[in-house]
């Protein structure tokens, strides 16, 4: 049985690693075979209005055409930042425009998030999302998580859940249903975030593995994505 990344920018190849390998329609790599495809908000472009939406409308063309594909998985990461210069009103923009295109294709969303939840949480409501959202490199404390979790988001562990002990208490009341772990950019394994993980949840690595498997079934289907 395979180990599921649910986010990395990395490629490995590693035959037992299942990779969701962020990608960017604008250094698309053909040679990745399983992939996440999405405008993140820090490269949203900073150009002149009219300059900005031709480029836009080019690169949600080719994230509308890789969703069609198996190889596809979802569309990621993409999201809201509200620690960065780009006006939120062009990453809310940006954001709904590529949730009509999952939503279209029925494909999950990964997100990056950085201190805009309840923002997040208004447009899930008021656009009424079908498809599941995953909140990738979760770090954030108890409250945060049960009001994410309350509202049907997933949480993804990795780097944070390594290097702060604090994030362990999070993570163990984090209904088994509702997670994935993933490295990003870090340098350790998917092997160390498996082991601390099932370390956490008092499971071995056997189980965590049953667990991960269950979930990337239900929010990225077993007919089309088998893991195994």
């Amino acid at each position: 049985m395979k180990f599921f990344n649910l986010h990395t920018h990395k490629f490995t190849n590693n035959s037992d690693v299942l990779e969701l390998v962020n990608q960017y329609p604008w250094e698309f790599d053909t040679t990745i075979p399983n992939y996440s495809i999405g405008i993140h908000p820090w490269y949203i472009e900073r150009l002149p209005r009219e300059l900005a939406m031709t480029r836009l409308e080019s690169d949600l063309k080719i994230i509308d055409e890789k969703l069609q594909l198996k190889e596809c998985l979802a569309l990621g990461e993409c999201g809201l930042d509200k620690r960065i210069e780009v006006p939120m009103q062009l990453q809310i923009e940006v954001f709904e425009k590529q949730i009509a295109l999952a939503e279209k294709h029925q494909k999950p969303l990964v997100l990056h998030l950085v201190a805009a939840f309840q923002e997040l949480i208004e447009i899930k409501n008021r656009l009424q999302i079908s498809v599941p959202i995953i909140i990738h490199g979760f770090s954030k404390n108890q409250q945060v998580a049960n009001e994410l979790l309350k509202n049907g988001f997933y949480l993804s562990f990795g780097k944070y859940l390594l290097r702060n002990p604090e994030l362990e208490s999070v993570f163990k009341s984090v209904p088994n249903d509702k997670f994935f772990l993933e490295t990003d950019t870090i340098d350790e394994s998917l092997e160390e975030v498996y082991q601390l993980a099932a370390k956490y949840k008092n499971i071995d690595k056997n189980q965590l593995t049953e667990i991960i498997t269950n979930n990337y079934n239900t929010v990225f289907g077993s007919s089309k994505n088998p893991i195994i």
